[in-house]
Parts: C-alpha cells; sequence; structure tokens
C-alpha cells in the first residue's frame, strides 16, 4: 500500500513595504496636471484620432500666415498685407472650434466619469486643479494664435522689411493673443464645466463665441447706419471678441475693426480693460463654485 504525503499549505507573510520615496507635493502635482492638460489639448499621449482636429486646426490656423510670407517675400513688399493684431479677428472661427473641442475634453470628461474627487484627495486641492487647467487651457490658446504671428515676423525679416517697426508691431499681437487666450480660455472652461455632457459643452462655447459677436456686430452696424456712432464703443462691451479689438484699439495702436472706423478712446479703453478683468475674475470665480460642489 502506497503512502501519500499530507498536503500541507503555507502561509507568506510578506508584509506591507511603505513608500519611501520622495514626496513631491502639491507644486509638483500643479505642474503635471499643467502638462497634461497642455497636452492633452493638441491630442498628445492620447490616440491618434484624438490628435487629428486639433492638428488640422492648427495647420488652419497658420497657413493664411504662410500664405501672407511667401507673397510678401515674392513682390518685395515693405509691410505684411495683414496687422498681427488683426489676425486673430480674421481667424476667430478657426479659434472657436478650437476651444470648443479642447475645452470639453479637458474638463468634461473628470466630471462625467466622477474622477474629479480623485484628485482632491491629496495632494492637490481644488485651487491647483483649477488654476491648472486654466493656464493649459490659456496656454493651448496662446500657442495656436501667437504661432501664425511669429511666422509673420520670421517672414517679415526674411523680407527684409524694417526690423524696429515688425518688432514693435509683433510685440502689440503678442499682448493681443495673450488677452484674447486668457479671456477665451475663461469662458470655454466655464462653459464646459457647467456639463458633464461634451457635446452640450461644444454647443455652448460656439454659441457663446460666434452668437455674441453676431449681435454685436449687427446691434453696430445698424447704429452707424442710423448715425448713432457715439453708442457703437459701448456696444462692443458685450462680446468677448469685440472687447479684444477695444483693447488693442485703445492702448496697442491698431486699426480700428468696428463700423465707420470708430476709434477706441483711452478713457473707454479702460472701461474696456476693467470688463476684461471681471471677467476673467468672474470665470475663475465661476469655476472653483463649481469645483467645491463637485468635492463635496
Amino acid at each position: 500500500m502506497s503512502s501519500q504525503a499530507p498536503e500541507t499549505t503555507q502561509i507568506h507573510n510578506i508584509g506591507y513595504r511603505s513608500y519611501d520615496g520622495p514626496r513631491l507635493g502639491r507644486a509638483y502635482a500643479r505642474r503635471s496636471l499643467f502638462s497634461q492638460s497642455l497636452r492633452g489639448a493638441y491630442g498628445l499621449g492620447r490616440s491618434a484620432k484624438s490628435k487629428v482636429l486639433p492638428m488640422l486646426l492648427f495647420a488652419v490656423m497658420c497657413a493664411p500666415a504662410l500664405i501672407i510670407v511667401a507673397i510678401s517675400v515674392y513682390t518685395k513688399a515693405d509691410k505684411l498685407f495683414m496687422e498681427y493684431t488683426q489676425y486673430a479677428v480674421y481667424l476667430q472661427l478657426v479659434i472657436a472650434v478650437f476651444l470648443a473641442s479642447q475645452a470639453p475634453q479637458s474638463v468634461s470628461r473628470d466630471l462625467r466619469f466622477r474622477t474629479v474627487p480623485l484628485y482632491f484627495s491629496r495632494p492637490i486641492e481644488r485651487v491647483d486643479y483649477v488654476l491648472a487647467k486654466y493656464a493649459a487651457m490659456a496656454s493651448a490658446l496662446f500657442v495656436l494664435t501667437v504661432t501664425p504671428l511669429l511666422i509673420m515676423w520670421i517672414g517679415s525679416m526674411l523680407a527684409k522689411m524694417d526690423f524696429a517697426e515688425q518688432a514693435k508691431l509683433f510685440g502689440q499681437g503678442l499682448v493681443s493673443v495673450a488677452v484674447l487666450s486668457v479671456l477665451f480660455a475663461g469662458i470655454g472652461l466655464v462653459m464646459a464645466a457647467l456639463t458633464p455632457r461634451r457635446g452640450f459643452g461644444v454647443a455652448a462655447v460656439i454659441a457663446v463665441l460666434t452668437i455674441s459677436y453676431g449681435a454685436v456686430s449687427t446691434l453696430q452696424g445698424i447704429s452707424y447706419a442710423t448715425e448713432n456712432t457715439g453708442s457703437i464703443v459701448w456696444i462692443g462691451l458685450f462680446s468677448p471678441l469685440t472687447l479684444v479689438i477695444g483693447l488693442q484699439n485703445a492702448f496697442l495702436g491698431a486699426p480700428a475693426s468696428f463700423p465707420g472706423e470708430m476709434q477706441v478712446s483711452a478713457g473707454v479703453g479702460v472701461v474696456y480693460l476693467l470688463t476684461v478683468l471681471a471677467l476673467v475674475a468672474a470665470c475663475y470665480g465661476i469655476l472653483m463654485r463649481r469645483y467645491r460642489k463637485v468635492g463635496l
């Protein structure tokens, strides 16, 4: 009769090994969230499908600048055929589509899949999340809008235009698109954060930017046609894009884009500036309030 060894059971106590590496803290988490959000706005680190639209819009944004440079170099023009401060105004639809497509992906998915409380667990706090997302969206818009201006400036140097004048005009354009990026980023994120549905966020962003500009432009046109020109500059306070136009006209010496080439005086320009600052602060406050509710 064969004997069999009894079955034995062993329990291996491997213990718990605590993390003894560096603890990088809130600043590192904030920088990481900013970097990840900025890269995500252009589809970097995401699927190939996610890269198509932002990269296509980036190419469309830069194409007119390349054409302007090519014509200027070929004709040996003494100045570019478009002002730096006017470029974003003419390409406003591309900017609106980019913002409408990328702002929801930046914040709506976190809200929809309820992952926001995980960010707030430790060590990042609500203010870090809002600042990182806001800065990333504004930076993504700044990259989108400043790259064509940089192409135009380099082209002006290739065409041997006056360096000092082109540097001054490029600086004006730089300030203009910086203001536009901060203002538009806040509005886009607020619209996207109010709903976890990405489709609704996209529609809301486009509606706010395009409908407001169309309505203001129409009212300004009516005021000009009825010779009520004094109200034209004040109507411009009610659209994000016309706010930027008024600011650059008042303080940067940009050409007037309002009907009848109405100029925005320095005094009215201060009102435009205060309105922009109030809108940016309001967007930040709304985002903080929105994520305070999410955290709870």
